[in-house]
């Protein structure tokens, strides 16, 4: 059975989501990467509809940015006050103009909703030629879902009544509406127009169309969801942690299919566009954001949090914090580094524990093992940066850019100054200040002769533990010799 592209798929966002209990509209709120409504479109593309649109009304503007920002071929219809669901269908209809063909409206808080069960609907709509499909599913507790009440003969779909209308047997029902339908366009729109507003809320509700088409002898049928959890609706932090938790296990399930180790699922987060090699593995307590891609064999993990990062093939990431950064094949980064936007580490590479980076590109072979920040740096292949450097790229207004070259060997406790440049093959003595340009193949000393004021402690701290440990200390010596 063969999906038939739709004329349009219409989104309903326009509700302001109070038990949300914040400032930010409830479709704009993320689970695995991205909003609730960006959740919802990403399944209705996979329809690849003529036309898509997004109901807005709380917080438009904000709303319709992320829209435009996220996928700037949405069109948008404003339901300025909100008067029902079939009042918002109606504003997207105006917003498209007539609309020849199947018209699919989902609800944009249901992140969990797969474009699979949309084709589905889409199918079975097109298969049985009704004039309206609704998506339904059954569920353990149906409390404040609408009901599927259905022919009691044919087990054809006679209505759906809201829970606050429902009758106690209408509530016993456990198959309900997900507010997801597959409608014929011009029906739809003919039905609209019928719709009255004499429910308890006075608003116009778009599932009373299946009864209005019903009456007119038209045909309503329904699909039903293999998983009730893809409709469940997002309406207060709890339910976003429950959907959150079922699009991670799910997610984590496809990696792990496709030859990817989770060690712990319980403790390993990821998000919807990071993409995996065969056969990484991913320790325990990590978190892969954004377009995080760990190609074959990497190893990430654990306590690691990774937002933009690739780690080539055969890496090794441990303990760290990664921002828009790339590590190149068998490097190794951690424990506790972290490498902040523009940091690129070259193959066998070394970021070692507690060194920071920043715009730093990091040649081959190159190690950075300790306590180290290294910010707005070139280093060139199989360098090695002494324990305690610091590149010191700020001035207080600009910020400048080091270079060290390859085959480098920099002492520990180096200041690097910005600009300089280290040339190929030169060292730089410990605890130096390297404030002008070395050249290429020789030694740097930047450092104050060290002078020793014998006596000092004697005269300056007398009856100090420190004096009596010095005399004790000389008087050893004197009996030595």
């Amino acid at each position: 059975m063969s999906a038939i592209r739709p004329a349009a798929v219409v989104v309903l966002a326009a509700g302001e989501g109070t038990r949300m209990k914040s400032a930010t509209p409830k479709v704009l709120h993320e689970l695995c990467g991205r909003t609730l409504v960006g959740h919802v479109l990403a399944a209705a593309r996979e329809l690849e509809p003529e036309n898509l649109v997004v109901v807005v009304g709380h917080a438009r503007e904000q709303v319709t940015a992320h829209l435009g920002a996220t996928d700037p071929g949405v069109r948008t219809a404003v339901q300025a006050e909100q008067n029902g669901t079939g009042h918002a269908v109606r504003m997207a209809l105006e917003e498209l103009g007539t609309v020849d063909g199947t018209v699919v409206v989902v609800c944009g808080d249901t992140p969990l909703l797969r474009g699979e069960t949309l084709r589905a609907l889409t199918a079975n709509h097109s298969a049985d030629g009704n004039a309206v499909t609704v998506l339904t599913a059954e569920v353990p507790d149906a409390t404040g879902y609408g009901r599927i009440v259905r022919d009691g003969a044919s087990g054809a779909v006679t209505a759906i009544v809201e829970h606050k209308d429902a009758s106690d047997s209408q509530r016993a029902i456990r198959e309900i509406n997900s507010g997801v339908f597959a409608f014929d366009g011009q029906l739809l729109a003919d039905a609209l127009g019928k719709v009255r507003t004499d429910n308890s809320q006075g608003e116009e509700y778009l599932t009373d169309v299946l009864g209005i088409l019903r009456e007119a002898g038209h045909r309503v049928g329904a699909s039903v969801a293999d998983d009730h959890r893809e409709i469940a609706g997002i309406n207060n932090r709890v339910q976003l942690s429950e959907a959150r938790r079922i699009l991670n296990d799910r997610l984590l399930t496809e990696a792990m299919l496709a030859g990817v180790t989770v060690i712990d699922p319980a403790t390993t987060w990821i998000d919807v566009d990071v993409t995996f090699g065969q056969d990484a593995i991913v320790h325990p307590g990590t978190q892969l954001h954004g377009t995080t891609h760990i190609a074959e064999g990497a190893e990430v993990g654990p306590n690691t949090r990774l937002t933009d990062t690739t780690v080539e093939a055969g890496a090794r990431v441990d303990n760290t914090v990664a921002v828009s950064s790339h590590i190149g094949p068998q490097a190794s980064v951690g424990p506790f580094a972290y490498l902040r936007p523009g940091t690129r580490l070259g193959a066998k590479g070394k970021i070692g524990t507690y060194v920071e980076t920043k715009n730093a590109t990091i040649g081959e072979g190159t190690k950075v093992p300790h306590l180290s920040y290294v910010g707005d740096a070139t280093i060139g292949d199989y360098t090695n940066i002494g324990a305690a450097s610091v590149f010191v790229n700020y001035d207080g207004k600009d910020k400048h850019h080091t270079t060290v070259g390859s085959h480098c060997r920099t002492g520990s406790d180096n200041m690097f100054v910005a600009p300089v440049t280290v040339g190929d093959g030169s060292y730089t003595a410990a605890g130096s200040v390297i404030t002008k340009d070395v050249p290429p193949g020789s030694l740097a000393v930047a450092r104050g002769q060290q002078r020793n004021i014998e006596g000092w402690v004697a005269r300056k701290r007398p009856g100090s533990a420190a004096a009596k440990a010095a005399e004790t200390a000389s008087r050893q010596g004197e009996s030595e010799n």
